[in-house]
């Protein structure tokens, strides 16, 4: 296996928008490392968000050395080039030194029949019966099933070696961490099934540090997580164990880890693991991707004034463009469209009642999911006011800034690793 940057046992992928936040969040893992968690910030923005907003990755990463540098933080922090693919990986490689190869289109696309038949051949110990510790029954596999499944990811993993080898070629393999998305398909992966794809990442001389599999239930932007819980806790315990037992067998890095995209706010699922954390004595990455912009927009109608009615604003254009800022994400949100109160409504409320709305806590019985979704992919809005925006947040950087803190440590950090 090539050489590559470790990635510390416990990382938390920290998305900012506007990259402004990057001290309050930063602020958020030195409170969490002073009871003893210790969490890797690691700051994400896709290609997709910097189009959205007019922003570039420089700008990721000038953020995050900034907040490094006034807060002293002395553990590694990284800069996530999130879901890039081969046409837009090249902006990212100067300014990133964590990787999110996201090859879902390629899922399911036949490969090479030549390169199937030499997958299986190459890996008679995917064939028959297979014990892998901590998971309570054995499983059994034909040729015929392994390469059934190689068949469905067998050209994704060889897509994500095309771009890994393209970042190694411009950076140095040792330069930079590499995580492989796998979460975008149609059911969640057995423990047979994830073995197989790391197989295939081991045979692509990929030393990935993170895989994002795909898990039973709802992973909806910015609210919790919607399934059964047994069933999760069950999946997440056995892709530990299946990735144990791949590190043994595939000699891949022994810092290898699970990715939970969408994670955040998926406070439902933090007690289920950590338990299963524990058993393995495991790390993971979390990513949480838009929950500081609704932390944001939190400070600034919690700060009033000018402040309160920014936010309603872009509430309103949001409610009037409503079918077009939902469609890109309609596999990742539940609205009721029922539940959305109309702009003459909302530009009603005070401070207390839009935060109510917005804020994730479900026992305040002004709490609407459906608002908050919907605000939660209408980042735009506020690319569109320009500096009118960006002027709140340095206003009210101070109100601004502990709602992200809070929200980070209080709901996340804590609860995960700590039980709190």
């Amino acid at each position: 296996m090539k050489p590559f940057l470790p990635l510390g046992k416990y990382s938390f992928g920290m998305g900012d928008r506007f990259a402004h936040q990057g001290r309050a969040q930063l602020q958020a893992c030195l409170l969490a490392t002073q009871l003893g968690a210790h969490f890797i910030p690691v700051w994400n923005k896709s290609n997709r968000e910097h189009s959205f907003i007019g922003s570039e990755p420089a700008s990721t990463r000038a953020a995050a050395d900034d907040a490094v540098r006034c807060l002293g933080w002395q553990l590694p922090y990284h800069v996530d080039a999130d879901h890039i693919r081969l046409e837009t990986v090249d902006r990212f490689i100067p300014h990133s030194d964590f990787f999110t190869i996201d090859v879902a289109d390629f899922i399911g696309k036949p490969p090479d029949p030549a390169s199937l038949a030499a997958f299986a051949t190459r890996h008679p110990e995917l064939i028959g019966t297979i014990a892998i510790p901590h998971i309570d029954q054995p499983f059994h596999a034909t040729r015929e099933y392994v390469e059934k499944i190689a068949g469905k990811f067998l050209r994704a993993v060889q897509e994500a070696g095309v771009i890994y080898r393209r970042i190694a070629t411009a950076k140095g393999s040792a330069n930079f961490i590499t995580e492989v998305s796998m979460d975008e398909t149609d059911s969640p992966q057995t423990p047979p099934e994830l073995l197989i794809i790391l197989a295939a990442i081991a045979d692509e001389q990929i030393p990935i540090q993170t895989i994002a599999p795909k898990f039973t239930g709802r992973f909806n932007k910015g609210v919790d997580y919607v399934g059964n819980l047994v069933q999760f806790e069950k999946e997440f315990t056995e892709d530990l164990a299946v990735i144990a037992f791949a590190i043994r067998q595939y000699g891949l890095p022994a810092s290898l880890k699970l990715s939970v995209h969408s994670g955040s706010d998926k406070f439902s699922l933090y007690a289920p693991m950590r338990r299963a954390l524990q058993k393995f004595d495991a790390g993971v990455h979390i990513k949480t991707a838009g929950t500081t912009w609704l932390e944001e927009l939190i400070g600034l109608a919690e700060a009033g004034g000018d402040g309160l009615e920014i936010v309603k604003e872009i509430y309103a254009y949001a409610i009037e463009h409503v079918d077009e800022f939902c469609a890109p994400y309609a596999s990742v949100i539940d609205i009721d469209k029922a539940r959305l109160p109309s702009a003459a409504a909302v530009d009603g409320w005070s401070s207390a009642q839009y935060v109510a709305a917005l804020r994730h806590d479900q026992q305040n019985p002004g709490y609407n999911p459906s608002f908050r979704q919907l605000l939660h992919v209408s980042f735009k809005v506020a690319a569109k006011k320009g500096d009118r925006y960006l002027t709140a947040l340095k206003k009210h950087e101070a109100i601004v800034g502990r709602n992200v803190t809070e929200n980070l440590f209080v709901r996340h950090m804590k609860p995960l690793l700590l039980g709190q």
